[in-house]
C-alpha cells in the first residue's frame, strides 16, 4: 500500500501539471489518476475506438474561434481548412462566425457537404487545376485567390458571372516557414496580373492576399505586410481606377508544441494590425480596407490529441530508452501516459512508431514512467493540425479514426481506414 492509497487527497498534489499552452484547456486528471478531455477518459477512448486514434476537443476549437472574434471584431476570420478538414470541424467554425478556406476540390466537397454557404468559402492554394477552378465557379465560391497568370487565364475562361478574386502577392518580408508564393509586390508580373484582371469583365479584383509563412510569432511581420500592400492597393487605384476593399494577410500564426515554445500573442497582434492600417492608409490617403486573416493551425492544433498504445519498451544502442507504439506520424515533442499518473522515476525516452525504419520519431526527450509497460496508452498533445491530413497508408496500414469529445460524450467523425478500403483500389485480374 502506498501513501497515496492511505491519503487519496494527496494525489492532486503529486500529479504532474498539464501545460495549458500545449493541452486543451479542459484536460485534467480524474480522481483515479487518468487524463480526461471533454469529461471523457482518454484511456476509455483508446479501449472503445482502438489505437492509434486522433481525438479533437470541440470546446477547444470553439474557444479558439471565439478568441479570434474577440480580439479582431472588425476582421473576417477565415478558418484555413487544410489544417484539419473534417465536416464537423467546418460546421463548428461556421457556427462560431468564421468563414472557411479550402485548398482543393476535395476540401471544397467536404465544406459543401457540411452545409457551409459557398459564399463564405475561399478557394486558395499554390496551384489550382482547371477542374478545381471549374468546380469552384460552378458551386458559387465567394472568393478565389489567384497566384499565377495561368490561373487568371483559366478563371477568365470559366466564369460566366463576375467572380470575386484576390491577387496573391509576396510582400518580400523574410520570415521563417518557407518561401512566399505569389506575385512579388511592385514587380513586372504583379503589374501584368493586375492589368489582365482589370480588363476581364467577368473577374472582379476586390483585394490583395498574402501568406507570409508558418509558425510566425512576431506580429511585426504582419504589420509590415499591411503597410506594403496598402501602398500597392493605392497604386492600383491610381492606375486603373480600381478601389480594392479587401486585404487578406493569411495565416501562419505560431502555436506552442512544447512547453516554453513561442506563440503569437493575439492582443499584441490586434494592436499592431490596427496601427499598421492607420499608418498605411494615412500615408497613401487610401480608405481603410476590410481586413481578413486565415488561422488554421492556431484554431485546431491544441484541440487535438493522438493516442497510441505501447507495444514495447526497449534499450537503445547508447543506453537510452525507446518506446515503440502502434502508430506512426510526425511528432510534436511531448507525450504522457494517460491511464495512470506516474509516481516514481521518469527517465527520458524517445517514442517510435512501429514502422519507423527510416528513423522518424514521434517524440524525443520525453519523460515517461520507468515502469511503463506494453498495453499502456500514451497521448501526444497538440496534434490537431497537419497531423491527420498528411497521414499515409505506409506499409499498407489504414489511417486512424478521428473522434470528437464534448460534455462527456465521444462522437466518431471519421472511421478507421481498413485493409478492405485499401484493397478496393486494386484492379482484379
Amino acid at each position: 500500500m502506498t501513501l497515496l492509497d492511505i491519503f487519496p487527497s494527496l494525489r492532486a498534489t503529486t500529479v504532474p501539471r498539464l501545460d495549458p499552452a500545449v493541452w486543451p484547456a479542459d484536460t485534467h486528471y480524474d480522481p483515479d489518476g487518468r487524463i480526461t478531455l471533454g469529461a471523457v477518459a482518454l484511456a476509455d477512448l483508446a479501449d472503445q475506438f482502438g489505437t492509434p486514434v486522433h481525438v479533437v476537443d470541440e470546446a477547444e476549437v470553439r474557444e479558439r474561434c471565439r478568441a479570434y472574434r474577440k480580439y479582431f471584431p472588425d476582421a473576417e476570420i477565415v478558418y484555413a481548412g487544410t489544417a484539419l478538414m473534417v465536416g464537423a470541424v467546418a460546421r463548428w467554425v461556421a457556427e462560431e462566425g468564421l468563414s472557411v478556406q479550402v485548398g482543393s476540390a476535395g476540401e471544397l466537397s467536404v465544406a459543401l457537404a457540411a452545409g457551409i454557404d459557398p459564399r463564405r468559402i475561399v478557394l486558395h492554394g499554390n496551384g489550382k487545376t482547371f477542374d478545381e477552378l471549374q468546380t469552384a465557379v460552378g458551386c458559387g465560391v465567394g472568393r478565389i485567390v489567384v497566384g499565377s497568370l495561368t490561373e487568371i487565364t483559366l478563371l477568365a475562361a470559366l466564369a460566366t458571372t463576375p467572380q470575386q478574386v484576390l491577387l496573391r502577392v509576396a510582400p518580400g518580408i523574410e520570415v521563417p516557414g518557407g518561401p512566399q508564393f505569389g506575385f512579388p509586390l511592385g514587380g513586372d508580373s504583379f503589374e501584368t496580373a493586375v492589368a489582365r484582371i482589370a480588363t476581364r469583365p467577368n473577374l472582379q479584383l476586390i483585394g490583395l492576399h498574402c501568406h507570409l509563412g508558418a509558425q510566425i510569432h512576431n506580429p511585426d511581420h504582419y504589420g509590415e505586410a499591411i503597410r506594403r500592400m496598402i501602398g500597392e492597393m493605392a497604386w492600383i487605384d491610381n492606375e486603373y481606377g480600381l478601389l480594392l476593399t479587401h486585404l487578406d494577410i493569411g495565416g501562419g500564426h505560431a502555436v506552442a508544441y512544447r512547453s516554453g515554445d513561442a506563440e503569437l500573442n493575439l492582443p499584441e497582434l490586434a494592436d499592431i494590425l490596427d496601427d499598421a492600417l492607420d499608418a498605411g492608409c494615412a500615408r497613401h490617403r487610401f480608405p481603410r480596407p476590410a481586413l481578413t486573416m486565415e488561422p488554421g493551425r492556431a484554431i485546431v492544433a491544441r484541440a487535438g490529441v493522438t493516442l497510441y498504445r505501447v507495444l514495447a519498451v526497449t534499450e537503445t544502442s547508447d543506453g537510452g530508452t525507446q518506446v515503440i507504439v502502434d502508430g506512426d506520424g510526425g511528432g510534436n515533442g511531448s507525450a504522457v501516459v494517460v491511464n495512470r499518473h506516474p509516481t516514481g522515476a521518469q527517465p527520458t525516452a524517445s517514442i517510435a512508431g512501429r514502422h519507423s525504419e527510416s528513423g522518424q520519431l514521434i517524440a524525443t526527450g520525453v519523460r515517461l514512467p520507468a515502469d511503463l509497460r506494453p498495453g499502456e496508452v500514451l497521448a501526444v498533445p497538440c496534434t490537431g493540425a497537419y497531423h491527420h491530413g498528411p497521414a499515409s497508408t505506409y506499409s499498407t496500414v489504414g489511417r486512424p479514426p478521428i473522434v470528437a469529445v464534448a460534455d462527456g460524450r465521444a462522437t466518431q467523425l471519421l472511421r478507421r481506414e481498413t485493409t478492405a478500403d485499401l484493397l478496393m483500389r486494386e484492379f482484379a485480374e
